[in-house]
């Protein structure tokens, strides 16, 4: 199984529109992703589950996926992460090119 941590970058954390963004991002790779912050682990595709987390800015939160194409997804996702995405006033667009 891959894993990676990232600290959460985004000013409000995963929440509103960074969530919106990861979660749709984590839905379209094809690979299952959780996403896992203390004991509490979601599917990276659920907007609830994410929002449940409460991950605020600075937080660390580990993504885990397995399968063909898990290393290139945790890459994609934790790349995402690491941005702030409340100040990204583009990341829709360069997340549907």
């Amino acid at each position: 199984m891959a894993q990676r941590t990232v600290v959460v970058a985004s000013a409000s954390g995963l929440h509103a529109r960074p969530a919106k963004l990861f979660v749709q991002a984590a839905a379209r790779l094809g690979v299952p992703v959780t996403v896992r912050l203390g004991e509490k682990t979601v599917p990276a595709k659920s907007m609830l589950g994410v929002l449940s987390l409460g991950a605020v800015h600075g937080t660390e939160v580990t993504l885990e996926a397995d399968g063909p194409g898990a290393e290139e997804a945790l890459d994609s996702l934790v790349a995402l992460l690491a941005r702030d995405l409340d100040s990204d006033l583009d990341t829709e667009e360069a997340l549907d090119a």
